[in-house]
């Protein structure tokens, strides 16, 4: 089987709960019950308002009486986490895009002034509401909970007395006040750090207020300890303790307020891959740069004397005063405050432990190698631990038949396990391979020192592709048994994060398969040394064709429902952004594909537009653990085929980086996969639909009322208490051929073969 490939690497462009109300608008764009065409820019959803939505999804998870009150207090804070990473990429995007000229406009045609503005309307009502949630409901539930976060001024004079000397022995010295005058310039304020703006009056009239400001230092506690009566903990926030304290700063001054406030600031990295020597030391300088991006926002806390500077603010900080400033009734950067029942232990607060659970086939198994020889093994975290895959490393670190080793690491998080089975590995003399992506946002530093790590524990560290990401996660193990070599492979859809493994769902596959393990040593082949095979014996590759694969997966169960044939497509994925499967989507409901969807996130498709989208239903579970898988599913005429992929369906999955498309080849596992799905559609508890109009209502519940997390959580307790089952040998599910299936020339954005580090793009 052979697939022509195009590849492009150049960049293309609630309802109501208890008191909290997040329902948005309708959209005017809408376009709801009409018969409209393809390309038309009102069937299509504005990809940073859909993101929005989806944080109002997670803010409603905080505002739910139902989740436990720790477990709401850290919604809001994963909400204004997601927003900040929001404002530091997405809105500092569109911010530089209002300085130039635009070349492509996105598929719903808003300009970026008026996705800012657009933004700027939603994110205020989204910060508004997540602020009264905070005062009004959170705040009291923690205080009848015994846990409380007060002001100085409501301590005992005995508590207080206390706790200003310990401002003096392990604050003052630490602060530097600023006043800002002409021989004072305005600081460079640190990305997301707390200050204080002091306000000062002067001697005559008409003259502009004094300013000053203190940097709150982020390496202090936020929280400092103090003892409440009636409260088993307490704590005073250290920006209120060191606005109380203002006056000993400035002893001759004449204080009129002071207020916190924090800055926002360009947060992506800038980099000319074609310049740039070494990719490391190019990301290494941008990292020392990253702080000094523009400002985005400008958030205003609780205080005295703000209004009277806010523009001068604004003015120092090239933002917009109208646009870009929030005035928060809630502390600043409610993260910070999560801390407070960090190690709280009352589980009547949390949500029902869990601890995952190794599968009966690996459970008691002495070697796991032995397993895989005999059947596939599919992982559904976090309810099967990510143990199994951790074991396989760390037994082929230390095996002396295995004799390489080669695995993608994207975001491993800290003190992995993994990283050090490799290192292990290397030190053990076996032919070590890690493709480190430096570009992995937000966790380059990170990534840099376990890349030094690996190389200096003599491993071979590759940093990818030029100008693409490597997002594929695989591992593959080479062992040499009776005279031959035999390869073992793990091919997951997220991370390896023993963390995160804990967090999100995700799909992992665990096998022996031939051919799947040819793909897998060619896949390393591309990244280390741009060597396309001539063709791939299973798995689909981007950006060497993936895009068209789903294209033509789309488009073929469209020719099965012209024919009368069973025709449907079943999806998760985290994202749904791309215009051409959006498109190929349209036609497929057109032509009679019942088509359910699951985005947990953006989506850009509006579903249930008569003639259009009507046959297309998409929906969003927000639970406990973050849905991180990507899953589909093609009935393909009765002949049903179940694939998972690194890969959401947007363009910079597709064209801009390495990425995977792997198929279930075990009946049994395509069985188990085609069940998680089923049990995900029926959740009727944690889910949201998606109107036409773009707003997203809670889905009825149903008798009985389904809770799909819960429901995986009891079917790994059962499977835990099993016994191992054989299974059958593989069974051969053939993928169609996507290059005649996707070939309809509108899919294509121009006839040029690209290439890929100057060798032809080929599969």
């Amino acid at each position: 089987m052979r697939y022509a490939a195009r590849v492009n690497t150049e960049p293309t462009t609630p309802t109501p709960e208890t008191t909290l109300v997040i329902a948005p608008p309708p959209s005017s764009t809408a376009a709801v019950n009409v018969q409209v065409e393809t390309g038309d820019p009102t069937i299509y959803l504005n990809r940073e308002l859909s993101w929005l939505e989806f944080n109002a999804r997670v803010l409603a998870e905080a505002g739910s009486s139902e989740v436990p009150l720790y477990e709401r207090l850290k919604f809001l804070s994963i909400f204004f986490s997601n927003l900040d990473e929001f404002f530091m990429v997405r809105v500092a995007g569109l911010q530089a895009q209002t300085n130039r000229t635009v070349s492509e406009l996105p598929p719903d045609g808003l300009l970026p002034h008026e996705q800012l503005a657009a933004i700027s309307a939603r994110a205020h009502v989204l910060v508004d509401v997540a602020c009264k949630l905070y005062e009004t409901e959170l705040i009291p539930a923690l205080r009848r909970a015994g846990v409380v976060i007060v002001r100085p001024e409501e301590l005992a004079p005995a508590e207080l007395a206390v706790l200003d000397e310990r401002f003096r022995l392990d604050v003052f010295p630490v602060l530097t006040p600023i006043a800002i005058d002409p021989g004072h310039p305005f600081p460079h304020l640190r990305n997301k750090s707390i200050n204080i703006g002091i306000m000062f009056s002067r001697e005559h009239e008409g003259q502009e207020p004094g300013f000053g400001v203190i940097q709150v230092p982020p390496m202090l506690p936020r929280l400092m300890r103090v003892r409440v009566d009636g409260a088993h903990r307490a704590f005073v926030l250290l920006e209120d303790i060191i606005a109380r304290h203002t006056i000993e700063f400035f002893p001759a001054a004449r204080v009129r307020g002071t207020y916190p406030f924090r800055v926002t600031r360009n947060w992506d990295l800038e980099i000319d891959e074609e310049e740039g020597e070494d990719l490391l030391q190019t990301i290494q300088a941008e990292l020392r740069r990253r702080d000094r991006g523009n400002a985005v926002r400008l958030e205003i806390g609780l205080g005295n004397g703000a209004s009277a500077s806010v523009h001068r603010l604004c003015r120092a900080l090239g933002v917009d005063p109208n646009r870009d400033v929030y005035r928060m009734t809630a502390p600043l950067h409610i993260p910070d405050l999560a801390s407070v029942v960090t190690d709280e232990e009352r589980r009547e607060h949390r949500d029902e432990p869990f601890s995952p659970q190794v599968p009966p086939p690996l459970r008691d198994a002495e070697d796991i190698f032995a397993v895989l020889r005999e059947r596939d093994v599919i992982l559904h975290h976090p309810y099967d631990s990510f143990d199994p895959v951790i074991e396989l490393i760390s037994r082929a670190a230390d095996d002396p038949q295995v004799l390489a080793i080669k695995q993608t690491l994207y975001r491993t998080g800290r003190d992995s396990p993994i990283v050090k089975a490799l290192a292990r590995a290397a030190e053990n003399g076996k032919q070590v391979t890690a493709i480190v992506e430096l570009k992995a946002r937000f966790d380059e530093a990170s990534n840099i020192e376990w890349a030094r790590t690996l190389e200096q524990s003599g491993a071979q560290v590759i940093y990818g592709l030029l100008g693409l990401k490597t997002h594929v996660k695989a591992l593959l193990v080479l062992r040499r048994e009776k005279e031959k070599l035999r390869r073992y492979v793990h091919l997951s859809t997220g991370n390896y994060n023993p963390s995160t493994a804990r967090l999100y769902t995700d799909l992992g596959l665990l096998t022996a398969n031939r051919e799947i393990g040819e793909d897998v040593t060619s896949l390393f082949n591309l990244l280390t040394g741009y060597s396309a095979p001539p063709r791939w014996n299973r798995l689909v590759v981007a950006p060497l064709g993936l895009h068209e694969a789903i294209l033509g997966l789309i488009t073929r169960e469209a020719a099965h429902a012209r024919a009368g044939k069973k025709a449907e497509i079943v999806a998760q994925m985290n994202s749904l952004v791309d215009v051409d499967v959006i498109d190929a989507l349209y036609a497929a409901s057109q032509a009679g594909v019942e088509i359910r969807l699951i985005v947990r996130g953006v989506c850009c498709l509006r579903p249930g537009i008569a003639g259009l989208s009507d046959r297309i239903q998409v929906r969003a579970v927000i639970d406990r653990f973050l849905e991180h898988e990507r899953v589909f599913r093609f009935e393909n005429g009765g002949n049903r085929e179940i694939y998972f992929s690194s890969a959401d369906w947007m363009p910079r999955n597709f064209h801009r980086r390495v990425e995977i498309l792997v198929p279930i080849l075990d009946p049994m596992l395509a069985t188990r996969i085609d069940d998680i799905l089923r049990v995900l559609f029926s959740d009727t508890a944690k889910t949201w639909d998606l109107s036409a109009d773009g707003s997203y209502g809670r889905t009825t519940p149903g008798q009985p009322n389904v809770r799909a997390q819960q429901r995986f959580i009891e079917l790994a307790r059962g499977r835990a208490k099993t016994e191992s089952h054989p299974s059958g040998r593989f069974h051969i599910l053939q993928l169609p051929n996507v290059a005649a299936l996707g070939s309809n020339p509108k899919h294509h954005k121009n006839g040029k073969k690209k290439t890929i580090g100057g060798v032809p793009g080929a599969l």
